[in-house]
């Protein structure tokens, strides 16, 4: 006979398991770079989404989601001439983000992120990267990922959240990455955790 899955009651907010919910660990930073997540509407159901982590730590951001039928995905109001409009994405020809390449222009930014799985990304790429008014960037190598609720096919691959950190650390400064990144241990700590029990 098949084991039934245990009901676990989830915070909405995180989405951890209630009783190891981290949302008062959460930061609420309000910064002047912008966060757009352009989110596959099916990662929007999953539980392992750590892009809502981001959503929840960054006061200046939003979500707009790709592929929903109920709904069409709309970003010609980010052609803002008072902001500059980035697209993070490990395209091999896309600019490497860094200081040097930020001190060009002293426009705000504002940072779009598809996010879904590496399928689902590269499905709306042509949506999200084709944007005549954006500049495509990665970022430069590092560490590699510390998330391990889903399996990567590439070492180099990082979670979105790890990746909205790490550019976060460039653009706004590396005490930020550092907050970001520790409410990220801790989420990881906790879903071990999860597991043991």
């Amino acid at each position: 006979m098949a084991r039934r899955k245990k009901m676990t009651t989830r915070c909405l907010c995180c989405r951890m398991p209630a009783v190891l919910c981290i949302c008062s660990a959460t930061p609420r930073l309000d910064l002047a770079t912008r966060l757009i997540m352009v989110m596959h509407s099916v990662e929007m159901r999953k539980p392992t989404a750590t892009a809502i982590l981001a959503l929840n730590a960054l006061d200046n951001s939003e979500c707009r989601l790709h592929g929903d039928m109920n709904q069409t995905l709309t970003l010609d109001d980010l052609n803002d001439p008072d902001r500059r409009l980035l697209v993070l994405y490990p395209d091999p020809n896309a600019a490497t983000l860094s200081t040097s390449f930020l001190e060009k222009e002293d426009r705000p930014v504002s940072l779009l992120v598809p996010d879904g799985t590496w399928r689902q990304v590269r499905r709306m790429r042509g949506r999200v990267l084709g944007l005549p008014y954006a500049q495509t960037v990665k970022l430069p190598p590092g560490p590699p990922s510390e998330w391990t609720a889903r399996k990567a096919t590439d070492p180099h691959q990082l979670s979105t959240y790890e990746a909205i950190a790490r550019a976060y650390g460039i653009i706004e400064s590396p005490r930020i990455q550092h907050q970001m990144e520790t409410v990220f241990r801790l989420m990881v700590q906790r879903m071990r955790q999860g597991r043991a029990d």
